[in-house]
């Protein structure tokens, strides 16, 4: 039943996003990221594992997180400050964006997890009724921009695995409807591990 209410507020979501694309210009996005490549590299293809890749993300994903650290509705150190730092929401869409329009880099998995991570994430898990991941971000893990839904093919497997971690405790909150917490407390360490490797490996 709790799957097929997470399935029916994915599709909710993405109804009620469908008609608010983010409407940046890449080009003007391109010269406010400067600052944004120290952590994320000037193309979004961040190198280390703790920030997490941009490009090609979602562009109204990526505003929505933005609009959410300016807001406080999203919190980190880091990324609080620098999101409050740019100019105007405006400009956060231009630097969406930017990000949104470049070529995300191949992601590595460790090959012992991935079958596991595999079932998981095509499947779930029935007994511990964990939902799905392909059900809302896609079976190649192209994510579901009119939904806000994120890409995560490729990306970094220990970033996966913090969020997924910060979802679980309620440290991160930002999730419509709570269906990514509903999701993350029912998972345990071995879990996320699993998903968060064979989603790094996939090529959407």
């Amino acid at each position: 039943m709790k799957k097929v209410l997470v399935i029916m507020f994915a599709s909710l979501a993405m109804m009620a996003s469908a008609v608010s694309y983010a409407k940046g210009d890449a080009t003007k996005g391109k010269a406010l990221s400067a600052s944004c490549a120290a952590c994320h590299g000037g193309d979004g293809n961040s190198t280390n594992p703790d920030w997490p890749k941009l490009a090609g993300q979602g562009e109204a994903y990526l505003t929505k997180q933005l609009l959410d650290f300016r807001n406080d509705s999203r919190v980190d150190a880091v990324m609080t400050a620098q999101a409050k730092l740019i100019a105007s929401d405006e400009d956060v869409e231009h630097i969406a964006a930017y990000f949104a329009s470049q070529e995300a880099t191949s992601g590595t998995a460790d090959e012992t997890k991935v079958e596991e991570g595999a079932l998981l994430f095509k499947g779930g898990k029935t007994s511990t009724k964990v939902t799905a991941c392909a059900a809302c971000h896609g079976p190649t893990g192209s994510g579901n921009d009119p939904a806000k839904f994120p890409k995560l093919s490729g990306q970094h497997s220990k970033y996966l695995i913090t969020q997924l971690k910060l979802f679980r405790s309620g440290a991160r909150a930002n999730d419509a409807g709570q269906m990514m917490r509903n999701i993350a407390e029912k998972m345990s360490d071995p879990d996320m591990e699993a998903v968060a490797e064979y989603i790094s490996g996939l090529q959407d």
